[in-house]
C-alpha cells in the first residue's frame, strides 16, 4: 500500500503526460457514480427536501431520488449532492465514498471541511491558511464576528454556487471586525473607511511585527495599503448615477485571501496599538 497518487500506466511508463484538468460539470464518467451515491446514501426525506429547494416537482408517492436523477442535467446533479450534504446526516463511510468518487473522477469540486456542502478545489496549503485565520478569529473574543464573516466569504467565493458580491462584502466585514479593537476601539460605528483614516492620521500609534524597509513611510504602511485595496476594490458598495458593477469572482477570491491575511495579522497580535 502506498500513499502516492495513482497514475495511469501510460503516464508511469512515460508515454503520456499526467492529466491535470479538472471537470467543472458532470461528465459521463462522473454521472453514474453520483447517481449511485445518491441512490444508496441519501434517504428519501432528505431528497424530498432537496427537490423542494431545487424546485424539482415530486408527485405524492413518487421517488424523489428518481425525480432528481430524471430531471437533473450536468451541474444540477451536483447541486443536488450539495443540498443533500447540507440537509442530510451522513456516516463517515458515506462521506468518504463521495470524496473518493469526486477525487477519482477528477471533479473540480470536493466535500468541504465541515461536510455540509461542496466547494471548488483549492491548493491545500492555501485553504489551510484561510482555515487557520478563521479558527484564530473565532477563538479571539475581541475580533467580534470576524471568523464567521471570513468563513462566509470563503463559502460564497468557493462554494458550488459562488456569490462574488456577498463574498466581497463579508471580506470587508471580517477585516472591520478583526481590526476594530485595535484601530478604533472607542468608535462604535467604525468602518474600514474610518479605520483607514485613523491609520493614516496617527501611524505612529501602530506597529507591525515585520521589519520594514527604510523606504516605508511608517511601519503600518503595508497593512494599510492592503486595507485600502480591499476598500477601493468593492465596486458594488454604493449606488450612483452610473451603473453599479458587481465584483467578479476573481476579484472576490483575491479579496478572500487578502482579508484572511489581514484578519490573521490583527487577531494574532502581529499588528498592535502602541501606548
Amino acid at each position: 500500500m502506498t500513499n502516492t497518487p495513482w497514475q495511469p500506466l501510460p503516464v508511469r511508463l512515460g508515454h503520456a503526460e499526467p492529466e491535470d484538468a479538472l471537470y467543472e460539470g458532470v461528465p459521463a464518467h462522473l454521472y453514474g457514480p453520483l447517481v449511485g451515491w445518491i441512490t444508496i446514501r441519501v434517504n428519501e426525506p432528505t431528497m424530498r427536501r432537496v427537490c423542494r429547494r431545487l424546485r424539482i416537482p415530486v408527485n405524492s408517492g413518487a421517488s424523489a431520488k428518481q425525480q432528481l436523477v430524471n430531471q437533473a442535467h450536468d451541474i444540477t446533479l451536483l447541486y443536488g449532492v450539495d443540498a443533500a450534504l447540507h440537509y442530510g446526516t451522513f456516516t463517515y463511510d458515506a462521506l468518504h465514498d463521495l470524496g473518493d468518487i469526486l477525487d477519482d473522477c477528477g471533479s473540480a469540486f470536493r466535500v468541504n471541511d465541515t461536510n455540509d456542502g461542496l466547494e471548488h478545489r483549492v491548493d491545500p496549503a492555501v485553504r489551510e491558511a484561510v482555515t487557520h485565520a478563521i479558527t484564530d478569529a473565532l477563538a479571539q473574543p475581541t475580533s467580534g464576528s470576524a471568523g464567521e464573516h471570513l468563513a462566509a466569504a470563503w463559502t460564497a467565493a468557493y462554494g458550488i454556487q459562488p456569490d462574488p458580491v456577498s463574498a466581497y462584502s463579508h471580506c470587508i466585514k471580517a477585516v472591520e471586525c478583526a481590526a476594530h479593537a485595535i484601530v478604533e476601539p472607542n468608535k462604535d460605528r467604525a468602518t474600514l473607511g474610518t479605520m483607514l483614516g485613523a491609520l493614516k492620521s496617527i501611524p505612529h500609534k501602530f506597529d507591525l511585527n515585520i521589519a520594514t524597509a527604510a523606504g516605508y513611510a511608517d511601519p503600518i504602511e503595508a497593512p494599510r495599503t492592503m486595507m485600502r485595496l480591499l476598500w477601493d476594490g468593492q465596486t458594488s458598495r454604493h449606488g450612483k448615477q452610473t451603473p453599479t458593477r458587481p465584483e467578479t469572482l476573481e476579484e472576490a477570491r483575491a479579496a478572500v485571501h487578502a482579508a484572511a491575511t489581514l484578519v490573521q495579522w490583527y487577531v494574532s497580535g502581529a499588528i498592535t496599538r502602541l501606548p
